[in-house]
């Protein structure tokens, strides 16, 4: 007679926990996964790839007008919300359903419903206790917002995707991937943008180049941008919303966005209880195998404070299976995850950035390309690409490739691959380019800038 219900019992249905749980399934174990709202998580639902969709519908303006200087003649393009968000959602809807199906066709049983930790081996759903041998916490993360007056008045990205209609005016309070892409998407489709964040420059822990290079260019296509200023209080007014800033000033929008970070989604879990250490954050403290202090208890992606990245959750999800399921025990490599922002312009980062590795001491040279896209040679378009290596002197090693134009996310997953492997900058200088395209830049750059010129960082 089986001791348990379960093998495996996944709280959260996001990328990660549904990776884990589908792959476990495949290998042999009972599986059961609990989630509460849609299936997909943040990134299926309200993130990732709402956003995506909404970037792409958010160029289409900018593509109209470019279109002029190659000769095309296009009546002046009007946008409508409600279609865009119609679609958006019979999208989210047919994913849904895919991840349903991933589930169910290895054998995994989907629950419905908050699910909590009742002790080590038990969980509880909707009133009904199940048993699991092994139990992973996938609960990904939330919004979080300021506790400053009028702070119900704003809205989190989380209600952004179901607006009902566009905001004509709207302030943006952050400076990460969640804020600079909605300043981006927004203007894009015609709204008045102001992004206020509390630091003198968006973005920190990207390279400080990325930095100071989309803070310009974002505000060649219009939009505000206001640092080392707070929104201190908001109210109501008969027009929309009154965003009071820290330098005495009022923003008088349609719309408030709090894009200030986000927190681990582990309350109400029971986890504390059961004896599971969480971090100042909240997030669940794992060793390197994903496990939490209280034995036979994981958790992966958001939750644990690591690197919120869907592709992250998704490695750590193949590991736990590999670890706990398939007698391989399995680290997940943090060192060298690529990213990307999709801001307009979209940056793309792997490695190192120069402040990183001038702090850790090494020796490196720097660099740098700045350039006029081709395509923009006819739109007339001022907007300038980046591109930026940062090479350790000593060994010619790449420690990080950092990118600003189009397409950065897509250039710089192949440069990831470069310094995963550990390419030096004779092997970049070796590769022959793809002519014309802007990645080509990348292969070559051969003169280093001056150190007085380099240290941008400093």
């Amino acid at each position: 007679m089986q001791k348990f219900d379960f093998d495996l019992f996944v709280i959260g249905a996001g990328s990660g926990g549904v990776r884990a749980a589908r792959m476990a399934a495949a290998a042999g174990a009972r599986v059961a996964i609990a989630e509460a709202a849609r299936l997909g998580g943040t990134c299926v639902n309200l993130g990732c790839v709402p956003k995506k969709l909404m970037v792409y519908a958010s160029e289409f303006g900018t593509a109209a007008e470019d279109a002029v200087g190659f000769g095309w003649t296009i009546a002046k393009p009007s946008f409508d919300w409600t279609t865009l968000m119609r679609n958006k959602d019979r999208e989210i809807t047919r994913l849904n359903g895919i991840y349903r199906n991933l589930l169910e066709t290895p054998g995994v049983r989907i629950i419905e419903g908050w699910a909590r930790l009742l002790d080590r081996n038990t969980v509880e759903v909707g009133g009904e206790s199940f048993t699991a041998d092994k139990i992973l916490i996938a609960t990904g993360g939330r919004p979080f917002k300021s506790n400053i007056p009028g702070n119900h008045l704003s809205i989190t990205s989380n209600e952004m995707f179901h607006l009902d209609r566009q905001p004509r005016r709207i302030a943006i309070a952050g400076g990460g991937f969640i804020a600079v892409e909605f300043a981006g998407i927004l203007r894009g489709m015609g709204s008045e943008v102001t992004l206020v964040y509390r630091g003198p420059l968006f973005l920190r822990g990207f390279d400080d180049d990325i930095r100071a290079t989309l803070a310009d260019e974002m505000r060649k296509r219009g939009i505000e941008l206001r640092f080392d200023t707070l929104i201190e209080r908001i109210e109501e007014t008969p027009e929309g919303l009154a965003a009071a800033t820290s330098h005495g000033d009022v923003l008088e929008v349609d719309q408030v966005l709090s894009a200030m970070g986000r927190l681990p989604n582990t309350g109400d879990l029971g986890l504390e209880e059961i004896g599971v250490v969480l971090d100042e954050r909240g997030a669940v403290v794992v060793g390197e195998h994903l496990e939490s202090s209280v034995s036979g208890i994981f958790a992966l992606g958001d939750c644990i404070g690591h690197i919120a990245l869907t592709p992250v959750a998704l490695a750590e999800g193949m590991a736990f299976v590999e670890t706990q399921f398939k007698n391989n025990p399995t680290a997940v490599d943090y060192t060298n995850t690529p990213s990307a922002v999709f801001s307009q312009p979209s940056v793309g980062t792997v490695g190192l950035t120069e402040a990183e590795a001038r702090g850790a001491g090494m020796d490196v040279e720097i660099f740098r390309s700045t350039f006029r896209p081709m395509q923009h040679t006819l739109s007339g378009r001022d907007e300038k690409t980046m591109m930026k290596l940062v090479v350790d002197r000593g060994s010619d090693r790449v420690l990080g490739a950092h990118m600003v134009g189009p397409e950065a996310g897509e250039i710089i997953q192949g440069m990831a691959v470069a310094i995963k492997a550990g390419a030096t900058k004779q092997i970049f200088d070796a590769t022959v380019g793809i002519h014309p395209t802007a990645a080509e830049e990348f292969v070559t750059m051969r003169e280093p800038l001056p150190d007085s010129a380099a240290k941008a960082a400093e």
